[in-house]
């Protein structure tokens, strides 16, 4: 699993590099104090001795004073000689000590590509301080620092054993190409340093303690939460929850496991750096309770909030987050640029927006859609043939077969998609009623369903694995709701009829007024959700939690007040008023009347089908999506924004004209008011 060098030396150069640098420069300039010192010295003891010859060669006597005064002067200048080299060779050999008993531990080494890159640069550090030592009159020592240097555990026996080759193939390469004879007999040794075992778990089940080492390393696994007992059995995870409850929060993800140890290390004096690469989901929802420790309790130093990467062949993005003890690191860098301070969100600035806090009266409010596991769609073609026909029951299809959509028929245009729903408790018995819906479930789900290890998801095999009743509940009393792509490339919300059924790609805010969507939709909103959420790729993530439960809305407009008990303040009829227009304009450039002709469909109350009137048409409503729309941000589309941007401002009673950092200054104070009321 090959991993760019220039991308493993994005941890090692920060950790490890720049530090022993740093270290190496304020040795040789002592070194070259105490060096000037000699020749200074040297100099004067020259010009004594050539002074007394001269005053002999004038007179042709000897000054027995001058001659003793001047013989007690070079004395001392000999002494101040042999004090200056002993400091220069002491502060010398004191690095090269430093860098022979410096450890380097990489937790989850795998074939060790992080290890053999440390011990070059660490080589590469001793042989450039002997050089630059022997240039000023010091004597050039051997090479000392070795494969002890470097410390590695790996759960997997082969990548184990092959990181150990690893490692001394590169000493091996290091001394030939710098000019030393290499082992030959033997020319490996055992290297036990490279453990083979679990890295955050013991066998009594409790958190492993890693060795002692000055610095920490590498690219620890990625499993996500929902792909973590599929990999590792219930046993294990389980017992990975319970041995680290308190410590790292249920839902997170495996790799939060190896920076929580890591901070123990460095918090216990074990460990003084560490560097480490996780997916870059890191940096919000359960995930950043992990790095909201580290901050509070630690330094970040250096990071690179969202970089690609490859990951068992398979292109990612990550976040690289190298963190320390206070008294180690004195600079932040994030993304290379020099900044006043790291966050645990990986952000800078004044404002640390990772201090919020979850207010009541967002709650319940957003929601995660329906997970169905399982192949529930169909094509609409096949639904509208089913949708009139009576069962048993007495009853339509029309009652499970519903429009389905997914967060690329929010982006992109809708795919007519269909899903069969059969609700949140419904039995197997009734659902049974609607004869070709629910043999179609038979068909296409339940062999699946029938090889989960969730015993839920296989005995209720008819239903969604999570139907959300929670989300259902809230929506029954409106007509449509607000939604939003889970990951996109714009921050773009829409509305959608409740006879659709949204897939758990989309976020589900259940509002039906236009002041909520013109909130959402506003520049404080979107600053709000793209500073405190993470991303994909180059898509931000939105979350019910980190995201919108967090956000403050303008006093008197949140979503714990019914849009009723508002619909005559003016604040909210103009922000409504805006957003009204910017829904209707936007719909009118997605589907042109010239271009679309309304087909309404088979059941009464779905959405109208929107098709095209000519293949030309068809040709063009493919690029009529809202990314493209947002990519190209025409004049009006902007000036809407502008206008539900002031009207936004206005409700708060803020300017229009403020800075981003101001804006998240105030949402955070305002946040933070209202917390400390709740």
């Amino acid at each position: 699993h090959y991993t760019d060098p220039d991308k493993i030396m994005l941890i090692v150069n920060p950790v490890i590099v720049e530090p022993l640098t740093r270290e190496w420069e304020a040795a040789r300039a002592e070194i070259e104090q105490a060096v000037a010192r000699t020749h200074e010295a040297q100099a004067e003891i020259r010009a004594l001795e050539e002074e007394a010859g001269a005053a002999f060669a004038l007179s042709g006597e000897v000054d027995e004073e001058a001659d003793r005064k001047a013989w007690n002067r070079r004395r001392a200048l000999r002494g101040e000689i042999t004090r200056a080299w002993t400091t220069a060779r002491g502060r010398h050999q004191g690095y090269l000590e430093r860098l022979r008993r410096f450890r380097v531990l990489d937790p989850a080494c795998g074939s060790g590509n992080f290890l053999y890159l440390a011990l070059l640069q660490l080589k590469d550090l001793e042989h450039r301080a002997n050089l630059e030592a022997e240039a000023l009159g010091l004597e050039r020592p051997a090479p000392q620092v070795g494969p002890e240097a470097v410390k590695g555990i790996e759960i997997n026996p082969y990548a184990a054993e092959l990181a150990r080759v690893t490692v001394w193939i590169g000493e091996i390469q290091w001394m030939r190409k710098n000019g030393f004879a290499a082992n030959r007999n033997p020319v490996l040794k055992p290297l036990q340093n490279i453990e083979l075992g679990d890295a955050i778990l013991v066998t009594d089940g409790s958190p492993r303690t890693w060795p002692v080492a000055n610095a920490i390393i590498g690219n620890p696994p990625f499993l996500g939460d929902r792909l973590m007992r599929r990999a590792l059995g219930d046993d294990y995870v389980n017992a990975l929850r319970s041995a680290f409850s308190g410590r790292v929060p249920g839902g997170a993800d495996l790799v939060t496991y190896w920076f929580d140890i890591a901070r123990h290390q460095l918090e216990s004096d074990m460990a003084q750096r560490a560097g480490l690469v996780a997916t870059n989901s890191i940096r919000g929802g359960a995930n950043r309770q992990v790095l909201n420790s580290i901050a509070e309790h630690l330094k970040i130093f250096n990071a690179w909030k969202d970089e690609p990467w490859i990951n068992e062949g398979a292109a990612v993005r990550v976040s690289l987050i190298c963190f320390s003890q206070s008294a180690y690191s004195n600079i932040c860098k994030l993304d290379n640029k020099i900044v006043k301070n790291i966050y645990s969100n990986l952000a800078s600035g004044v404002t640390d927006i990772t201090k919020s806090e979850k207010l009541i009266e967002n709650k319940a409010s957003c929601f995660y859609a329906n997970v169905k596991a399982g192949k529930f769609d169909l094509p609409g073609d096949l639904a509208r043939r089913w949708l009139n026909a009576v069962n048993p029951n007495g009853r339509p299809n029309s009652d499970v077969v519903q429009p389905w959509a997914n967060a690329m028929d929010v982006t992109r245009r809708w795919s007519d998609k269909w899903a069969v729903d059969f609700g949140v408790t419904t039995p197997m018995a009734e659902a049974a009623l609607y004869e070709k819906p629910f043999q179609y479930v038979v068909e296409n789900v339940k062999p699946h369903r029938d090889q989960t290890k969730r015993k839920k998801y296989r005995e209720n095999w008819w239903l969604f694995a999570e139907p959300v009743p929670g989300m259902r509940q809230a929506l029954s009393f409106m007509e449509r709701f607000i939604a939003t792509p889970a990951v996109a490339k714009h921050r773009v919300f829409v509305w959608l009829p409740v006879t659709i059924v949204p897939d758990h790609q989309l976020m589900v805010i259940a509002r039906d007024d236009d002041t909520t969507f013109g909130i959402l939709h506003s520049r404080f909103h979107e600053l709000w959700s793209l500073r405190m959420g993470t991303s994909l790729e180059d898509r931000p993530r939105y979350t019910p939690t980190t995201t919108f439960e967090t956000f403050p809305f303008p006093e008197g407009l949140t979503p714990n007040v019914p849009a009723a008990d508002y619909a005559d303040d003016p604040r909210a009829r103009r922000i409504a008023e805006v957003a009204r227009r910017l829904d209707a304009t936007r719909e009118t450039w997605l589907n042109p009347p010239e271009l679309v002709r309304r087909e309404p469909e088979v059941v009464p109350g779905y959405p109208d089908r929107l098709l095209p009137v000519d293949d030309a048409a068809a040709r063009e409503l493919k690029k009529r999506t809202l990314t493209n729309l947002y990519n190209q941000r025409p004049a009006w589309l902007d000036q809407l924004h502008r206008e539900l941007d002031e009207a936004v401002a206005a409700a708060y009673g803020w300017p229009a004209d403020l800075a981003d950092e101001d804006i998240l200054e105030r949402l955070l104070a305002l946040n933070l008011e209202r917390a400390a009321r709740q």
